[in-house]
């Protein structure tokens, strides 16, 4: 048990601080800088809504605004079996330019993204979400990446709007996207940001109406022998989710239809083929899915040892205690104002959502149809 506890350890400690280390150590070696342009292809903007009548004429007008020239640029709103007003919001936009697909049933967001990228005619394709708000300049931004002949995918930054206070996702996003500008100074991204990113209309053309697109795009661009980038500079702004139990349904869905795309595109495990982004894929992907179960192995194997000395019992102390602030971060509100006990709650959350993603992808469950986090 002594073997498993500390096997578990080694684990833990690899993928939660051993790869964000690795990254940075490689990356102070390995740097691939990617060149920009002042370039204007012809340029898609696709927005999948569904029931977003709140929302999608503020969208719509933020996409207008973007400095772009007008006559190099279209958007395109597909709306997933709207029972609102967002078709008839997007219709009084018609003499602007804007183009509707109203699909009458309800397929899913991805199915959405395809039925307005087989309408699309632009050489790039910008995909991004209602509740993102675009600096005027991001497009523009996102675009200058293709410049780069090795370029096919490209990823903004999130950034949560500011609040007063502090919550557990602000410091997640944070650390997530330092990772991703190691990873895409090594070589190629391992996901783009879902809320906006842009890829070459070839590594679009292979399209999977039930899995998430911010991450096949990606495998798609590395498995076409290209690489996906995030660029800085283009912004994607929301608010955080209205509750912890939106945020673990939006975690869940994310993590069912990662393991979904990650099995389907296991071949890129491949290192004499794929080099550094088999271990990218492998360690940011499958051990953080993974990090949960660890978890519980090492909290079982804990109790096991219980005898076996102070550090022994120490431990298992420690962890009952991390447990136990996170539980209550999530459960009693007036709790959850300090710094670290909210970080404790939004992991626990995390890794909830993770557990219970494994639960529904190994039982068959997909989430094809979607429902858009509610966020302020």
């Amino acid at each position: 048990m002594i073997w498993v506890f500390w096997l578990t350890v080694a684990f833990l400690l690899y993928t939660l601080a051993g790869y964000p280390l690795a990254l940075w150590v490689v990356s102070r070696f390995r740097n691939h800088p990617h060149g920009r342009g002042a370039i204007t292809p012809s340029v898609s903007i696709i927005i999948a809504a569904h029931n977003e009548a709140g929302g999608i004429a503020n969208k719509i007008l933020n996409c207008l605004n973007l400095s772009y020239p007008r006559d190099r640029r279209e958007i395109i709103v597909a709306s997933d079996g709207s029972q609102d007003a967002t078709a008839e919001i997007v219709r009084s936009f018609s003499d602007r330019g804007v183009q509707l697909i109203q699909i009458p049933e309800r397929r899913g967001k991805q199915f959405a993204q395809l039925q307005a990228r087989d309408q699309s005619h632009g050489e790039i394709l910008v995909f991004t979400d209602v509740g993102v708000e675009l600096d005027p300049g991001a497009l523009q931004s996102i675009v200058a990446n293709f410049a780069d002949a090795t370029v096919g995918c490209v990823s903004s930054e999130d950034r949560i709007a500011k609040r007063p206070g502090f919550k557990g996702e602000h410091s997640y996003v944070s650390f997530e996207m330092w990772m991703r500008r190691m990873e895409s100074s090594i070589g190629s991204l391992v996901t783009a940001s879902g809320s906006f990113f842009a890829a070459r209309r070839t590594v679009c053309d292979l399209w999977h109406t039930d899995k998430t697109s911010d991450f096949f795009v990606v495998l798609n661009t590395v498995r076409a022998g290209m690489r996906a980038v995030v660029d800085p500079a283009s912004v994607g702004q929301y608010g955080l989710s209205h509750s912890d139990k939106s945020e673990l349904q939006r975690k869940v869905r994310t993590i069912v239809n990662g393991l979904d795309v990650f099995f389907m595109y296991v071949g890129l495990l491949n290192p004499f083929r794929y080099g550094f982004f088999s271990w990218q894929l492998v360690s940011h992907k499958l051990f953080r899915w993974l990090v949960p179960t660890a978890m519980l192995v090492l909290l079982i194997s804990n109790c096991f040892l219980w005898k076996s000395g102070a550090f022994y019992q120490l431990s298992l102390l420690g962890q009952v205690a991390m447990y136990s602030v996170g539980l209550l971060a999530l459960t009693v509100t007036s709790f959850g104002q300090w710094k670290p006990v909210k970080l404790a709650g939004y992991f626990l959350l995390g890794n909830a959502a993770t557990l219970m993603a494994w639960f529904y992808f190994l039982s068959g469950e997909r989430f094809v149809s979607w429902q858009p986090t509610q966020r302020g």
